[in-house]
């Protein structure tokens, strides 16, 4: 939990709100890709070499429940700190937060029509 989190979880009303709980029940799956694997290998592509950068790059693809798609990304600058864990973890926290206002534009929407007032 980060101090933002407690800070929010101290402040907390009865108001509606999106929680982090709500982000983890709207995916329904999550897909991770390096970008290398992106690239097809056939006679205009040969194998991506060990070294490129785009063996750097990782994509995290949450499917929602909607079946909306959130993509977050996470980019390593040098080969001797990947570490794909990481970049998995990265690629997620920075879907997750795109999230947010979804999430947050849907709750409104929902209370607005039981009280468009």
């Amino acid at each position: 939990m980060t101090a933002t989190d407690t800070l929010i979880e101290q402040r907390a009303s009865a108001a509606p709100r999106v929680t982090p709980a709500d982000l983890e029940a709207a995916i329904s799956s999550e897909w991770y890709i390096n970008a290398a694997d992106g690239v097809p290998e056939d006679e205009f592509h040969p194998p991506v070499p060990s070294n490129h950068p785009l063996r750097l790059l990782t994509f995290c693809v949450l499917v929602l429940r909607n079946g909306f798609t959130v993509t977050g990304e996470s980019a390593c600058v040098s080969r001797e700190n990947f570490d794909a864990e990481i970049g998995r973890k990265v690629a997620r926290e920075n879907a997750i937060n795109k999230m947010w206002p979804l999430l947050g534009y849907a709750l409104k929407d929902k209370l607005h029509a039981a009280n468009p007032a």
